[in-house]
């Protein structure tokens, strides 16, 4: 195997042998086979495209499909196998239907959009032949990369938002024209570069899409104090990042005497009106992802896994057969939920009633954190933000969003928002947060300093803040705002998330704790040279430097 989409893979130049993640080989293999079929069916759906045909059910496929290769989102072989042979039978549909419609198939060369191997031999060998060292040139492998990690990052937000009813045509149609594009060697480092940003618009309309599906589902996200508490009830605890599966649960568990508990990147659930008229839905459970192995084992009940984030249970652990998989999660081991059916919810029956049998949670902290601060609650209070920025009561801005991690020198960020000045605020989403969020941190003038938006997902409302701040201040570029970036990354939602704002022209984010090891030196200098990326050293000089910025 080779894998090094990743913040924590190994040695920061590749997992060869099996991930950090706890992804092995034939996972790992079996992943990259699925890439490439997917990228042989967009061969064929670009040409169709040009026909005037959609094929909505490859669209999804080809979605779903990037979403399940993100980084801890599946770790289930045989869901892999699975997946491969439905490629098969979505590529040869796709060829047909091109051919029936009077398209031409001439020229279409690509190993992907014709290899047929039915055995799980056969996929084993040749998803050796095309993994990502099957392009010999560093620089060109390296902005295929990026692109590719941003289309997975574009896959998840697509899947969130059509699993509440809204996608968009011109999103398919450009991961597909982009995964046609990762396979032309005629493609220049320029014409790669101009790509990879082109994603980045992509990912801005993305990630408004997501932001119309929550909010129009179930209200702006409102100023929240969550509780950290247990009662002494059954409960599940549910993580990932999908409100729809929040709100089915939910609704299943409503009068059954199991409470609900969000982990990690559901926490933001808490903050949405219409999740709050549920009486057993009791507040937040624990820490960021990779504390799971241990705040699993305290829940004591169900646990449910929506998206990505899954930690693989130690030898030791009890839990195992307390979790449940759904979407495009998976592990070997774990009961799975299948996807809903003509229209109907999913179904939680058997896990609610697992839940009832189990002990209530042991309780591991108390009291409250407060979100809520997505971009129309901030933007309420856009003329108490600005005043503040005006006389002086707040100096700079930090966007801290991104993710956490296990490796320790990310402690580099809850030391950055402890040494921070204290007319400084923190706006930030996604589960970096979990580094600094319950830090006693306080107020300026009411305002807290950490600004909460959200999941990863939310980042748009980052935007989207950043955007009436500069109007309020009537400025021409997002560069003279009183903001510094000083993000964190792990997995390609923040790959898609980093070239949505390269896209918006913001220059000089830093980047850690380590730079993205699938960019080669000279793919860095372009950033560097171009949009002042940089990463981190020590807290002080850091901090230094984007003060002084």
């Amino acid at each position: 195997m080779f894998c090094y989409q990743c913040q924590e893979t190994s040695k920061n130049e590749g997992c060869t042998v099996r991930g950090v993640c706890g992804k092995t080989a034939d996972v790992a293999n079996l992943q990259d086979l699925l890439m490439f079929l997917c990228k042989g069916i967009s061969h064929y759906t670009v040409r169709l495209r040009g026909l005037g045909i959609e094929i909505p059910q490859i669209n999804r496929f080809i979605t779903d499909s990037l979403f399940m290769t993100i980084t801890n989102a599946n770790f289930d072989k045989s869901r892999f196998i699975t997946r491969i042979l439905m490629a098969y039978e979505m590529r040869n549909a796709a060829k047909e239907r091109l051919i029936a419609a009077g398209g031409s198939v001439e020229g279409i060369t690509f190993d992907g959009a014709f290899w047929t191997g039915e055995t799980e031999e056969e996929m084993a060998e040749k998803a050796l032949e095309v993994g990502i060292l099957a392009c010999d040139n560093e620089d060109i492998r390296s902005l295929r990369e990026l692109t590719t990690y941003g289309l997975k990052g574009m896959a998840a937000y697509a899947e969130h938002a059509f699993n509440l009813g809204q996608e968009q045509d011109t999103i398919y149609a450009f991961t597909q024209r982009a995964l046609v594009a990762v396979t032309d060697d005629s493609l220049s480092a320029d014409e790669l570069t101009a790509l990879a940003l082109e994603t980045g618009k992509y990912g801005v309309e993305v990630m408004a899409l997501l932001d119309q599906a929550n909010t129009s589902s179930y209200g702006h996200p409102e100023i929240t104090k969550v509780n950290l508490g247990v009662r002494n009830n059954p409960g599940i605890l549910i993580s990932g990042h999908d409100l729809k599966d929040m709100e089915e649960l939910l609704k299943q568990t409503e009068g059954t005497g199991v409470d609900i508990y969000t982990h990690s990147e559901m926490l933001p659930a808490n903050y949405y009106p219409a999740f709050k008229k549920y009486d057993h839905f009791v507040g937040n459970y624990g820490s960021s992802w990779w504390h799971q192995t241990e705040d699993f084992e305290n829940f004591n009940g169900v646990i449910l896994f929506t998206t990505n984030c899954i930690v693989p249970p130690k030898k030791s652990s009890t839990y195992g057969d307390r979790v449940y998989t759904t979407g495009a999660s998976g592990f070997e081991g774990f009961k799975h939920i299948g996807d809903r059916k003509e229209g109907q919810p999913k179904d939680f029956s058997a896990m609610i009633e697992h839940a009832k049998k189990c002990a209530s949670p042991k309780e591991i902290e108390t009291g409250e954190i407060t979100g809520g601060f997505a971009h129309n609650q901030v933007i309420t209070l856009a003329d108490k933000v600005v005043d503040a920025v005006k006389t002086g009561a707040i100096r700079k801005f930090f966007v801290m969003a991104g993710c956490d991690g296990r490796v320790k020198g990310r402690n580099y960020y809850t030391e950055f928002a402890e040494r921070l000045p204290k007319d400084t605020v923190i706006l930030t989403a996604g589960c970096a947060k979990y580094r600094y969020n319950k830090l006693p941190l306080g107020d300026i003038n009411g305002i807290p300093r950490v600004l909460d938006a959200g999941q990863c997902n939310d980042s748009y409302s980052l935007v989207r803040i950043a955007l009436a701040l500069k109007e309020a201040f009537g400025l021409n570029d997002l560069n003279d705002l009183p903001i510094a970036y000083n993000i964190a990354w792990y997995e390609q939602k923040a790959v898609i998330v980093l070239l949505a704002l390269l896209f918006l022209g913001v220059k000089n984010i830093h980047l850690g704790p380590t730079l993205p090891a699938f960019l080669s030196p000279n793919v860095v200098n372009v950033l560097v040279n171009n949009f002042g990326i940089a990463g981190i050293t020590e807290v002080d000089e850091d901090m230094k430097v984007m003060l002084s910025a």
